[in-house]
C-alpha cells in the first residue's frame, strides 16, 4: 500500500477549505492546509465581513435624518473614515486568528504559502520548499476581481483596494451593478461620497427579479446614486487638467470626471498558476475546476469546492460542498449538495433578499404563474418621512400553488428571506402561506396577507394603482 504524508491535503483557506480541513481532522485524517495570503479567505477577510461592516457604518447618516421625525434633534454629527477602517481591521485580525486557531486545534497542520499541485499526489510549497504527498487533495481557492481590457486599467481600483483607501475620496465611480458594484455605492453614497454606476447593460442585478431590478434602481437614485446603463467605457485616464482624479471617458463621447474608479464587474475562478495541468484536471470555459454532483475532479482523488468550482459562488454553498465532501470521502455516505433555492441577500439600502425564481424564470419553467405583490411605504418611513418604498413578491406555480419564489426590497429583507427560505424548500403551497396567522404590526405579514393575483396593467394609471397595493404594516390599513 502507497504512504503518503496527508491524508488530505487542502489549498486555500478560505470558508470552504477550513471546513474541509477541520472537520476531515475530526472523522481522523492526517490534513495539511495551505493559504498563501490570509486564513479566512474572501469572505472573511476581503469580502462578506468586512464590507457588512462597511454597510453598517454607512447606515448611520440616515439613521441621523430620520430621527427628526421621531422628535431626536442630534447635533452635526462628525465621521472618520480612517476609525472605521482601524476598527475594521482590528475585528478581522481576531477573526483570522480564531480561524487559525480552530485549524490547529482540530489538529490540522497549517502552512502559510503558496501551494501548486507538482504531481497528481503530491503538494509543492513554493515559500517553504517542501514537497508533500497526499493521498486526497482539495482544491478549495476561491476567486478573484475580474478586470476587462480597458485602456487605463492600471488607473482602477477592486473590491479588495476599496476595504484599505487611507482616505474616503469625494466621488467615485463604480464600474459594475452587480452585488459588489451596488454594495459598495450603497457604502460610499451612505459616507457622503458622490457616486456615479456605470452599467453597460439595461439595467441593474443581471439575472434577478424584473421588479427587484427597477424597483432597486429608483431607490438607489432616491438616494443620490447616479445609476448610468448602457454605458460602454472606451477609456480611463488621469486628469491632467488640475482637478486631480480621473476621467471616464464612454463610447457616445460623453466623459465622467471622478477622484477614483472602481471595477466590480465579477470575479473570476482563482486557478492560475496551480499546477493544475500537471495533475490533468479539466477545466471549464472560464477557468473553473470543472467537478461532478459529489465535488470531484476529472482526477478521481483531486475534489474542489466553493467560487473555484463557479457553481452558486457563495460562502454558506463553499461550507456545505465542504461538509458533502468530507460525508462522501470521510464518512463513506456519498452527499451531493442541493444548490436549488438558495437564499441570496444584497446589501444595499434599501436591502434586497431573495430566494428561487424570479417571475421571467418562472413563467419559462412553469406551465403558469401567479404573481403577488404588494408595494408600500414600510411604517418606520410615516414619521422619519423618508420617500422610499417597499416591495414584497411571491412567485407561485400556478398547477401545484407552490411558492417557488420570494422577493423582497426593504429593510430587513435578508432576515425576513432566510425564514421564508425553509417553509419554500420544504414545498409551502401559497394555501399554506394564506393560512399562517399574521405578526402585526410588521412588514413580513405582508407575505401572508396577500390574497389577490396580480395582473399586468393595461394602461399607466393602472401601472400607478398597482404601486399602492398592501399597507406595509397592518392588515386594517392602508397606506
Amino acid at each position: 500500500m502507497t504512504s503518503y504524508d496527508y491524508d488530505l491535503f487542502v489549498i486555500g483557506a478560505g470558508s470552504g477549505g477550513v471546513r474541509a480541513a477541520r472537520v476531515a481532522a475530526s472523522m481522523g485524517a492526517k490534513v495539511g492546509i495551505a493559504e498563501e495570503f490570509r486564513v479566512g479567505g474572501t469572505c472573511v477577510i476581503r469580502g462578506c465581513v468586512p464590507k457588512k461592516l462597511l454597510v453598517y457604518a454607512s447606515k448611520f447618516s440616515g439613521m441621523v435624518e430620520d430621527a427628526q421625525g421621531f422628535g431626536w434633534t442630534i447635533p452635526e454629527p462628525s465621521f472618520s473614515w480612517q476609525t472605521l477602517i482601524k476598527n475594521k481591521d482590528r475585528e478581522i485580525d481576531r477573526l483570522n486568528a480564531i480561524y487559525l486557531r480552530n485549524l490547529k486545534g482540530s489538529g490540522v497542520e497549517v502552512f502559510e504559502s503558496r501551494a501548486v499541485l507538482d504531481t497528481p499526489h503530491s503538494v509543492k510549497l513554493a515559500e517553504l520548499d517542501k514537497t508533500f504527498s497526499a493521498k486526497n487533495i482539495l482544491i478549495a481557492t476561491g476567486g478573484a476581481p475580474f478586470i476587462p481590457k480597458v485602456a487605463g486599467a492600471e488607473h482602477i481600483i477592486t473590491s479588495n483596494e476599496a476595504l484599505h483607501l487611507e482616505e474616503l475620496p469625494e466621488s467615485i465611480a463604480i464600474v459594475g451593478a452587480g452585488y459588489i458594484a451596488l454594495e459598495f455605492a450603497t457604502i460610499f453614497a451612505g459616507l457622503g461620497v458622490k457616486v456615479s454606476v456605470l452599467y453597460r447593460g439595461p439595467q441593474i442585478l443581471r439575472g434577478f427579479d424584473s421588479d427587484v431590478r427597477d424597483t432597486l434602481a429608483v431607490e438607489l437614485t432616491k438616494r443620490g446614486i447616479d445609476i448610468r446603463c448602457n454605458t460602454d467605457i472606451v477609456s480611463i485616464a488621469p486628469d491632467n487638467a488640475g482637478a486631480g482624479g480621473y476621467v471616464v471617458d464612454f463610447k457616445d463621447g460623453d466623459s465622467l470626471h471622478k477622484q477614483l474608479v472602481m471595477y466590480a464587474t465579477g470575479r473570476v475562478p482563482n486557478t492560475q498558476g496551480l499546477g493544475l495541468e500537471n495533475a490533468g484536471i479539466d477545466l471549464g470555459w472560464n477557468g473553473h475546476v470543472v467537478v461532478d454532483e459529489f465535488s470531484r475532479t476529472s482526477v478521481e482523488h483531486i475534489y474542489s469546492v466553493g467560487d473555484v468550482t463557479d457553481r452558486v459562488n457563495l460562502t454558506p454553498v463553499a461550507i456545505a460542498e465542504a461538509m458533502s465532501f468530507c460525508e462522501t470521502v470521510y464518512n463513506d455516505n456519498p452527499t451531493r449538495v442541493d444548490h436549488e433555492f438558495i437564499a441570496t441577500a444584497v446589501f444595499t439600502e434599501p436591502e434586497v433578499g431573495t430566494i428561487g425564481m424570479g417571475e421571467e424564470e418562472a413563467r419559462e419553467k412553469c406551465r403558469t404563474v401567479d404573481i403577488y405583490k404588494s408595494r408600500f411605504r414600510p411604517m418606520f418611513h410615516t414619521l422619519s418621512g423618508r420617500d422610499e418604498q417597499m416591495l414584497m413578491k411571491l412567485v407561485v406555480d400556478g398547477d401545484s400553488n407552490k411558492v417557488v419564489g420570494c422577493h423582497i426590497v426593504g429593510p430587513d429583507a435578508a432576515e425576513m428571506v432566510q425564514i421564508a427560505a425553509i417553509s419554500i424548500r420544504m414545498g409551502a403551497t401559497k394555501a399554506d402561506f394564506d393560512a399562517t396567522m399574521a405578526l402585526h404590526p410588521c412588514a413580513a405579514e405582508e407575505l401572508v396577507t396577500m390574497r389577490e393575483k396580480w395582473t399586468p396593467p393595461e394602461d399607466e394609471g393602472n401601472q400607478q394603482a398597482e404601486k399602492s397595493q398592501g399597507s406595509g404594516f397592518g392588515i386594517e390599513f392602508s397606506g
